[in-house]
């Protein structure tokens, strides 16, 4: 980065700039307790293939620390998730949870310390508009009363109240216990007129229920629900009677003993049979129709199975036979609705692999196949500052998706920024990385990130010191051919330069500064402010599109405010009142990616206005 001296301020106004493509800004901070009001826009950060678009959160929590999330908006379908900061599976997810249309309501409690992000999405689509997001931490739940015992063959009429005990998610329930011995199977029904029913069947961890099933609206789609549990063990087990969305009224649950099992027909490894969905077929515990397959495996051996029909979507579950618990589960693996799933098998024994259709009333027939699949092979060594050429392969290795890949394997330190790029002319390329520790599971994934058609960019902070796998994949599962991958160490982020309250700074981007998690080139300011103090910061440039991402000092960047085109439609000028005294980071950025250029960048105090009761009123002609 070219930083220059500072100079007295000067008319922002002389430069003027280039547009440039939309993009994202960082995560903003959100404190337990605080409210923040924003706007989804086609220009905001979006999901792959343009699924929805979305802002992303930041706070810290404590273990045990009961959480309520509530998004609202009345321009579209709200959508909440959260996930652990630096993961990219959702902890938990929420729709219309708040139970008064279609604003969500997003409850959990950590389990360990740490940083999280709270997603604000739609539900679908990019037409969004203004919302609301609060963040509160919810009054702890007082233990529930001893569940009342159920027997066998019984029904049981009940009422649920606002007076009933909650569980973490806010849901109020009635408990109800039995006894059960290991393999016993149970037919557990809620029925109400008054509400849509939801039924949860688990045990008790001290005073915390772990649940171990739950059905919502039955075999049949209605609003009564119907659940069939096979206990994993002997013991005490826990039904709790509950609502979909905080309804109340009179109800009946029951306790049955379930049918047995649907007979499974034998498959051996390497095997390929024909099958059929129909009216006729078993159903499973949750009343879909299915066929199942019984084989045998062995501890470490890998297995793959793929399920394939041209009349239903298809989709797959592999349980362990000796407690029917579910391994695996795949719907979209393979190629258009085909399934496919891989799982390496953890003991030695019998297996069940479940094939049935998506919707509940698909039928039609399919073809399923189970293969033993060569165990992953040893990742090839990265040179830092090196392009190496590869090739995805038909065949090649594939992950348990079904995507074919290529792994290479790099030694880190904390702090250490590292940038992969995946160039392809043959796929859409797919970049991951993640810990080389044990079986690979991704921490950061890009599509489109290097932001010139369907290549690939991961620019990464490591978490720790260690060793880490950068998987070169593709976005589709039947894809193949020919690619480059470039592995590049930026080192740690660069420490901000220094700004004063009533001074500019004159710089220029370049390809070799900084980058955004989004693939923005930036240079950084840090400048003091006290509390109240109303700022303007200005930046113009006749290079770029200009983007002014603003956030608290500390060890990492966290976006407390942002602006693009304030001060016109391509310069940026951002009004701002700081919150507390201390120290803040200005980001003076491009607004896409792969942009450069000269740049000014004001930051002064905002003027004066004059108070309407002082001007002069006009005179009377």
């Amino acid at each position: 980065m070219k930083r220059p001296s500072l100079v007295v301020a000067v008319s922002t106004l002389a430069l003027v700039l280039a547009a440039g493509p939309s993009l994202a800004q960082d995560a903003a901070s959100i404190r337990i307790g605080g409210t923040v009001e924003g706007a989804l826009t086609s220009s905001d950060r979006k999901a792959p293939r343009n699924a929805y678009v979305y802002d992303d959160y930041r706070f810290q929590a404590r273990a045990g620390q009961p959480l309520e999330a509530i998004l609202r908006s009345n321009d579209f379908d709200a959508y909440l998730a959260l996930y652990a900061e630096g993961s990219t599976t959702a902890l938990v997810e929420d729709d219309d949870g708040l139970g008064e249309g279609t604003d969500a309501r997003l409850r959990y409690t950590p389990e360990t310390d740490g940083v999280y992000i709270l997603r604000a999405r739609t539900y679908s689509g990019l037409d969004g508009g203004d919302y609301r997001l609060s963040l509160t931490e919810r009054p702890r739940a007082p233990r529930g009363p001893r569940p009342t015992p159920i027997r066998l063959g019984a029904t049981i009429t009940g009422e649920l109240t606002s007076r009933d005990a909650e569980s973490d998610d806010g849901g109020r329930y009635k408990a109800y216990s039995f006894r059960a011995a290991a393999g016993d199977r149970f037919t557990i029904t809620q029925d109400s007129d008054a509400f849509d029913s939801v039924v949860l069947v688990g045990r008790m961890n001290g005073p915390d229920f772990v649940e171990l099933g739950r059905n919502d609206d039955g075999p049949d789609g209605g609003l009564n629900s119907r659940l069939t549990f096979t206990a994993p063990a002997a013991g005490e087990y826990v039904i709790r009677a509950t609502s979909f969305s905080s309804g109340t009224g009179r109800f009946t649950v029951g306790l049955a003993e379930a049918p047995p099992a649907p007979p499974s027909k034998p498959i051996a490894v390497g095997d390929k049979v024909d099958g059929t969905l129909n009216r006729s077929s078993p159903t499973n515990d949750n009343g879909r129709r299915v066929e199942t397959y019984r084989f045998t495996g062995t501890n470490g051996q890998r297995i793959a199975a793929d399920l394939k029909s041209s009349d239903f979507d298809a989709y797959l579950t592999l349980r362990r036979a000796s407690d029917n618990t579910i391994l695996a589960e795949n719907d979209d693996g393979g190629s258009g609705t085909d399934s496919r799933l891989a799982h390496t098998l953890d003991a030695d024994g019998d297996y069940i692999l479940e094939a049935r259709a998506f919707s509940a009333d698909s039928d039609g027939k399919f073809t399923l196949e189970l293969t033993e699949t060569a165990p992953p092979p040893p990742p090839t060594e990265a040179v830092f500052g090196q392009t190496v050429e590869g090739e995805l392969k038909e065949d090649g290795p594939q992950s348990d998706s079904g995507k074919r890949y290529t792994d290479y394997v790099f030694t880190g330190t904390e702090g250490q920024r590292i940038q992969a790029v995946l160039r392809s002319g043959d796929f859409d390329a797919y970049l991951e990385i993640g810990s080389a520790d044990g079986e690979f599971s991704a921490d950061v994934t890009d599509d489109d990130g290097l932001g010139e058609g369907t290549d690939a960019r991961l620019i990464y902070t490591l978490p720790s010191d260690g060793q880490y796998i950068v998987r070169a994949t593709s976005y589709s599962s039947d894809s193949k051919g020919l690619y480059s991958l470039e592995l590049s160490d930026r080192g740690p982020e660069p420490k901000p330069g220094s700004l004063l309250i009533g001074a500019t700074v004159r710089g220029t981007l370049t390809d070799k500064d900084e980058l955004s998690d989004e693939g923005a080139y930036y240079d950084a300011y840090r400048f003091q402010a006290k509390k109240d103090d109303k700022l303007r910061i200005t930046m113009v440039s006749n290079a770029f599109d200009s983007y002014i991402d603003l956030g608290e000092d500390g060890d990492s960047f966290s976006s407390i405010a942002h602006d693009d085109d304030g001060l016109s439609d391509m310069h940026a000028r951002l009004d701002w009142t700081a919150p507390s005294d201390g120290w803040y980071v200005i980001r003076a950025r491009a607004y896409g990616p792969n942009q450069t250029g000269a740049y000014a960048l004001t930051l002064e105090r905002q003027p004066v206005s004059t108070p309407r009761e002082n001007v002069p009123a006009a005179r009377e002609p």
